[in-house]
């Protein structure tokens, strides 16, 4: 969840680090903290709230190397003593990550030292201090060793030239410079600032200097990892005249429809290998990708008539799974990193399944757990809340259920291709503008939708409290009455998707009961029928009619907008809504 970087060479490591933790701030930003190796001292500056808050303390810190942290809360709450790094004796650190066993940890070593913060994090600078005998990656092995749970960790030492990072189960990038070097939990941070990178495993140390970068697994030995192109570009980064990073995100969608579908090709084959025998299949993702997955639900039963299931991965990982060597899992993740996801792919592996990794992110934990790496070419996305991944996992989610049907890659990508034309049409509409007034004054908002529409409902409800705050929730359209409708007078706003002819009729009684008990109403629907009964009775926002199984790829930009519209309204900030980040890597 938290972001690290880090830095050495001949630049000005305050500077650089202080622009990556900018660049890594959708993974928390509830503190912030530098320190600078300046000369043979370290000096360290950190505040509570926004990165931005120390661009003001940053002149006195001259050096080279420098390492920092972006913070969202887990141990301690957030303040200016919780923020990282933390320092003892020569040595400072950053942490990302939960660790488990601090407490032990501390009455073992350290019964009779105050300590200055609350986290779990400060513990490891201690340990580090206590075994340090001239050697950092000696002590920092060390120190890992006693560890227990997931962590990046970035070490500098006043001693010591350059720093050093270690990780497990939270993600560590490396970059390569022209006599200077770079770490961070995300690529974006090193968008611009270096042409190749390699990823770590977990356990592995590695020891960064101006001039070069070793790496040691977790019992020393040096080992190689493979460097690859950066595919972070600066350009990922501008916003491109738009006031926030969700509304441009939202405008490429289409590209990222369009990238993601013709990029299957390219593995198609391999889905098609990995899917043979399979009678079973279990989509499980977080948040935003558990959602995508209610939508493969429907596209694997439907078009392969293959039993299939969506899970989310936390309840997924704990609850004994029955799984097949015939049991296919696909794992949803657009960080590629999350938790959760890669717990539950990892323990399906191990149970016999074959995995296949649908993500955004071509260097991630997840894609080294998986049989085959299905890519969502949605491109870096920045804002906390998923937009255009989301549309990213649907396009690749219904090419993998049409492979399974037996339908040539071909002949899904023509279905598919319409769609970028039509959501970009939806992008620029201010159809919804008035329904996101309704919103932000509306006590509770419910998404309903039956079949296809009711993924694209608990989507629509997702986005919507996650970064306006306003509370709602996703229902299947049948279980209105089945409790719903208690809820429901006119402090309430019901939002109905209807975007199949099959099932229009009995979603429009469900929106006569709402408007029956005085709940004001939205109808989001390319039915025409639909549209005209509903005309001055609730808000209606028509879309462009389209194949019914790939309607999530349109109703849900409406409701993206939607949800960035209402939280304008009540002043939120869209990119960085509060309590949330990008990458969910703790439990």
């Amino acid at each position: 969840m938290c972001g690290i970087m880090g830095y050495t060479g001949g630049g000005a490591a305050a500077k650089i680090v202080y622009d990556g933790l900018k660049r890594l701030e959708y993974r928390g930003y509830d503190s912030a903290g530098i320190s600078v190796l300046c000369g043979n001292e370290i000096k360290t500056v950190k505040r509570l709230g926004r990165v931005s808050a120390l661009g003001g303390l940053l002149g006195k810190m001259h050096g080279g190397t420098g390492i920092g942290h972006t913070r969202w809360a887990t141990h301690g709450k957030p303040s200016d003593e919780n923020a990282h790094p933390h320092n003892a004796g020569v040595f400072s650190i950053v942490h990302n990550g939960i660790i488990e066993n601090y407490s032990q940890l501390k009455a073992e070593y350290f019964s009779d030292e105050n300590f200055l913060s609350d986290t779990d994090s400060e513990v490891i600078a201690k340990l580090l201090d206590k075994f340090y005998d001239g050697d950092l990656t000696s002590a920092l092995a060390r120190v890992c060793g006693l560890l227990r749970g997931s962590y990046a960790i970035a070490v500098m030492c006043a001693k010591s030239d350059g720093f050093a990072v270690a990780k497990r189960g939270s993600s560590v990038v490396i970059g390569y410079g022209e006599n200077e070097n770079f770490a961070a939990s995300d690529l974006p941070a090193l968008a611009g600032l270096c042409k190749n990178v390699a990823v770590l495993n977990d356990g592995d140390i590695a020891l960064l200097t101006a001039n070069g970068v070793a790496i040691f697994d977790e019992n020393l030995q040096g080992v190689i990892r493979e460097i690859v192109p950066n595919p972070a570009t600066p350009a990922d980064l501008e916003l491109n005249g738009n006031p926030h990073y969700m509304l441009k995100e939202i405008r490429e969608v289409p590209a990222a429809i369009e990238r993601t579908r013709l990029s299957y090709a390219y593995v198609e084959s391999s889905v098609k290998k990995a899917m043979e025998g399979v009678d079973r299949v279990i989509i499980t993702g977080c948040g935003t990708a558990y959602n995508s997955g209610l939508a493969a639900k429907r596209y694997i039963e439907s078009f392969a008539r293959i039993p299939a299931e969506a899970e989310i991965a936390g309840e997924f990982r704990y609850k004994n799974p029955v799984i097949t060597p015939n049991t296919a899992v696909i794992a949803v993740s657009q960080s590629g990193e999350t938790a959760d996801t890669v717990e539950a792919a990892e323990l399906a592996l191990s149970l016999g399944a074959k995995v296949i990794a649908v993500t955004n992110s071509p260097y991630s934990r997840l894609t080294r757990c998986a049989d085959v790496v299905v890519p969502v070419e949605a491109g870096c996305e920045i804002c906390v809340a998923a937009t255009k991944s989301y549309s990213g996992q649907v396009t690749a989610l219904y090419m993998i259920a049409r492979t399974l049907a037996g339908s040539s890659v071909q002949s899904s990508a023509e279905i598919i291709a319409p769609f970028p034309a039509l959501c970009a049409q939806i992008t620029e509409s201010e159809d919804i503008d008035g329904l996101a007034d309704m919103c932000a004054r509306s006590y509770g908002t419910y998404f309903l939708g039956r079949d296809i529409d009711y993924a694209v409902a608990q989507e629509g409800s997702l986005k919507l409290k996650e970064i306006s705050y306003v509370p709602s929730e996703g229902y299947p359209a049948g279980e209105l009455k089945h409790g719903t409708l208690a809820l429901i007078d006119i402090r309430t706003v019901s939002v109905f998707i209807i975007t199949g002819k099959s099932l229009a009729g009995k979603c429009s009684n469900a929106v006569e009961q709402v408007l029956s008990r005085k709940g004001k109403a939205a109808v989001i629907t390319n039915v025409a029928e639909v549209a005209e009964r509903f005309k001055g009775r609730a808000y209606v926002v028509e879309i462009p009619s389209c194949d019914e199984w790939l309607s999530p790829l349109v109703s849900s930009v409406v409701l993206q907008l939607l949800a960035y519209k209402t939280a304008l309204l009540l002043d939120r900030d869209p990119d960085k809504p509060r309590n949330l980040a990008k990458s969910v890597t703790v439990e």
